[in-house]
């Protein structure tokens, strides 16, 4: 909508905690959060609501159909205009299992060991 695109333009968006569903055939953003619209007043929306995005039929099934793979999901990745459309970048992603984000932790511990051990040899 109109305050959300000079929202957006301005730079107030944010992407964390969005995911993108199929509904009956049409993609749909969840979670996006556009700020308010400082120069809106009754025309500002409410800042996290679902949107629809525009995608063809051959996207949103080839899209479909890897989000019923267990584990997958669709998130967005960046958005940006081009010409005067605002656009998304979006991604098929895979979570991670709890054991993997155990040693991912564990490792970014180490690291950061590490690097203060280094420092204070120096």
């Amino acid at each position: 909508m109109g305050t959300e695109v000079k929202s957006l333009r301005a730079g107030r968006c944010n992407l964390k905690e969005s995911f993108i569903r199929i509904e009956n055939g049409s993609a749909f953003i969840e979670g996006m959060h556009i700020s308010p619209y400082s120069h809106g007043n009754i025309f500002n929306l409410e800042p996290v609501r679902k949107r629809r995005l525009l995608l063809n039929r051959g996207e949103i099934n080839r899209l479909h159909a890897a989000v019923t793979r267990e584990g997958y999901t669709i998130v967005p990745l960046r958005i940006y205009f081009s010409r005067s459309y605002v656009k998304l970048d979006i991604a098929i992603a895979k979570g991670k299992k709890l054991y993997d984000k155990r040693d991912a932790v564990a490792k970014k511990t180490q690291e950061r060991d590490a690097r203060r051990a280094l420092a204070q040899r120096n």
